[in-house]
């Protein structure tokens, strides 16, 4: 009789890989578009386009490069670790750069900014426990932060720039909506890995009932 045969070992994805390869092109944007809204000084219409343009792209990076690593299976430990720090570099420098221009108040940007990194470090902190998905509210936060951003920097209308004010009212809500209930699915992961049974735990009692 012969024996089963062995599973064959699961496949590593490369770390050079398209998926990584738009995360590191996002990472390469960033000081781009810093220097464009630098350059218009949120004043030169044509920077400012160019800006914007540039921040919708490398945005649009980010949902590709995530669809890619999903759908041909190259989810790598490098963009684990680099998706959500170019995602934070982008809008981060972003909010940074209105508020230093005047165009949106720093407690606003210190919010955003506050949750954003303290949840990327919250979910770094139980990776070892299990991964917190992005939620639908998750995904419709970055939604609205990205439109609400563009808006500002897009040179739109006088009389259409209160819109702006409205997209990021609702992105502050929702981002902090959502900021709270990541932080209590990270405190329920963690209780229960904590209350699963260790497998020393399983054969001290199983040596035990042995002994019986």
């Amino acid at each position: 009789m012969t024996g089963a045969a062995p599973e064959p070992a699961p496949t590593v994805a490369p770390v050079l890989n398209a998926a990584n390869a738009l995360t590191a092109l996002r990472l390469l944007l960033v000081p781009v578009f810093v220097a464009l809204v630098v350059t218009s000084q949120l004043e030169h219409a044509g920077w400012r386009i160019a800006a914007t343009l540039t921040f919708a792209f490398a945005s649009a990076t980010d949902l590709v490069d995530g669809w890619i690593a999903r759908r041909y299976a190259l989810v790598t430990p490098f963009g684990k670790v680099a998706d959500p720090i170019a995602d934070k570099a982008l809008t981060g420098s972003a909010l940074v750069l209105l508020s230093w221009f005047g165009a949106l108040p720093w407690w606003v940007t210190g919010l955003i900014l506050a949750r954003e990194w303290g949840i990327t470090l919250m979910r770094f902190w139980v990776i070892r426990y299990g991964v917190i998905a992005a939620s639908r509210g998750g995904k419709l936060k970055t939604a609205l932060q990205i439109l609400a951003i563009a808006w500002y920097l897009w040179p739109v209308p006088e009389f259409l720039e209160p819109v702006g004010f409205w997209l990021m009212g609702a992105a502050l809500v929702v981002t902090v909506v959502t900021g709270l209930d990541y932080i209590l699915q990270a405190i329920r992961l963690r209780q229960n890995a904590q209350q699963k049974p260790t497998p020393q735990t399983i054969e001290s009692t199983g040596s035990a009932e042995s002994a019986r």
